[in-house]
């Protein structure tokens, strides 16, 4: 991209003329300016956009397809049920708080933002850069094992298609990979308008497939449908763990890992009108569809295993593909097997920009001046675009190895969770006094659904350390810890030996620092509209 058409955001910036904007656009750059920032996009995303985004980024039926052996192996039956159903709980629990946080501070810092406002004084550029570096961790790594299962969906359709006549190597599969990568970025390299337009498109696309395949699921399986008793309570553990409650807590690898992104309507803040109002709704509602799918669809995937045993067996790369072929046939599961996972991983990809180029703007990555860069006729990051996605490329040399690419999807999760629960405990430890609320309030809830939320991601951080067998060789090993503890000591040491010197936290853009932080600071919205529970 040649410079004549970018901008520095320190020295150029892109600003929308107020007097030109409607009402609703101008109190959000207002509110935005009281936060520390000038307006540098084109606040394209409605409402429903909002929300379509953040169900695009959650995809309920990507996830299920690519996350179903986690509970094929970790109880069978009764692990695809409950293994869902009972982290959904705690992950609602992590969505409230963040939703809370994105009303009272609407801006594309988001999370790392929330970590430095909420901190002790001390602890503010600390908190700002652990969560911030997390995130980012999480963000690129997400999008390579989203597009990683696209991969697996393709070459899985391929083996359906050919009866298993045509079985793609790693060279073919890290090919189709790195084309999905690149196609990708020239797709989210567009306008706000264009990406707000495509997410609701691909939202659509999500809920008629996961409602198609749990309608076809349940309604074609015949006689290969299990009872109701086996659906709902039969175990069987595949993991190689002799103790079947482990074994079990193993399932919550799948649920933890298609709840992620949904703080992607925070990240997009500042291309949302009423923002204030749209990011915790879009939060709130993309968690709790996605959940409320998902349990209906592995309902339906349950009782539609007639043997888990033959299922594990398959040659297939995603062992819902046999079940697919098993009840519906050829044309009917080619039919079904739609790759809207590369749209998931366009919009994620997205994501993923918006959170470095908001970093960046607060020069806390190496080449900060030119991630932070506005491209004068898209008025979006561009270069933000494919620096993440050059950065997901590296992390996809790791598909020639199982393992290690395997567990590239728990580092994605760690990562993203450590920067959910981070703001939220500085909200609840340091934070208590200091958070103004905006239109979302969880009023005197907020302290024990923040304390159940963080202990839960404690827990669960352990959990996806360990490799789901109990003997682990170089194929089953899950390497997560290397790729964890790789960023950590590279983040730590930068902090140490440079970073502490220099790095505050946000940096305010504008003329004057802002003397405020929060929704509430806005004299006009101060006493009006508040939603508390």
């Amino acid at each position: 991209m040649s410079n004549s058409k970018e901008i520095d955001i320190n020295t150029e910036s892109v600003s929308v003329i107020q007097n030109d904007l409607p009402d609703l656009h101008r109190d959000d750059n207002v509110l935005l300016r009281k936060l520390g920032y000038k307006s540098e996009f084109k606040r394209e995303f409605s409402l429903l956009e909002t929300i379509s985004f953040s169900l695009a980024i959650l995809a309920v039926s990507c996830g299920i397809t690519t996350g179903y052996s986690y509970p094929l192996l970790s109880g069978g039956h009764f692990a695809m049920v409950w293994g869902w159903f009972i982290p959904c709980i705690f992950v609602m629990c992590i969505a409230a708080s963040m939703a809370e946080l994105a009303s009272s501070m609407p801006t594309s810092a988001g999370l790392y933002y929330f970590s430095a406002k909420m901190a002790s004084k001390e602890r503010s550029a600390l908190a700002s850069w652990i969560t911030g570096w997390s995130n980012i961790t999480g963000q690129v790594t997400l999008i390579c094992s989203i597009n990683f299962s696209c991969t697996e969906l393709i070459t899985t359709a391929i083996a359906m298609g050919t009866d298993g006549a045509v079985i793609l190597g790693s060279g073919a599969t890290f090919g189709i990979l790195m084309g999905i990568h690149l196609t990708q970025a020239f797709l989210c390299s567009a306008g706000t308008r264009v990406l707000a337009r495509m997410t609701v498109l691909i939202m659509v696309v999500i809920m008629a497939t996961t409602i198609g395949a749990i309608v076809s699921l349940l309604a074609c399986a015949g006689d290969q449908r299990v009872s109701s008793k086996d659906a709902w309570t039969k175990f069987e553990n595949n993991t190689g763990w002799s103790n079947n409650v482990w074994a079990f807590i193993l399932a919550f690898t799948s649920p933890m890992w298609s709840l992620t992104g949904y703080d992607s309507a925070a990240h997009i803040a500042e291309e949302t009108a009423g923002a204030a109002r749209a990011a915790p709704i879009a939060i709130l509602v993309g968690v709790a569809a996605t959940e409320i799918l998902g349990w209906l669809y592995y309902i339906a995937a349950s009782y539609a295993t007639n043997s888990v045993s033959d299922i594990l067996e398959t040659k297939l790369a995603l062992p819902l593909g046999q079940v697919y072929l098993n009840v519906l046939g050829k044309k009917g599961a080619l039919a079904l097997w739609c790759s809207i996972t590369y749209f998931c991983g366009c919009s994620q990809a997205v994501d993923a920009s918006r959170v470095v180029f908001a970093f960046s703007r607060d020069n806390a990555l190496p080449g900060s001046r030119w991630w932070k860069r506005i491209n004068r006729r898209t008025q979006t990051p561009v270069n933000a675009v494919w620096f993440a996605m050059g950065l997901s490329a590296i992390c996809g040399i790791l598909s020639f190895s199982t393992a290690a690419f395997n567990s590239l999807a728990s580092a994605s999760v760690i990562g993203l969770y450590i920067s959910y629960v981070t703001p939220i405990y500085c909200r609840i430890t340091s934070g208590r006094d200091k958070l103004q609320p905006g239109p979302f309030c969880l009023g005197r809830w907020s302290f024990p659904i923040g304390w159940i939320g963080v202990i839960w991601v404690a827990f669960m951080v352990v959990m996806l350390l360990f490799p789901y067998t109990q003997i682990a060789d170089v194929q089953t090993m899950n390497y997560s810890i290397v790729i964890v503890m790789a960023v950590f000591i590279f983040s730590t040491g930068s902090w140490i030996f440079s970073a502490r010197h220099w790095f505050t936290g946000p940096i305010p853009n504008i003329d004057a620092q802002s003397d405020s932080s929060s929704y509430s600071e806005k004299p006009e919205n101060a006493e009006q509209n508040s939603l508390v529970i």
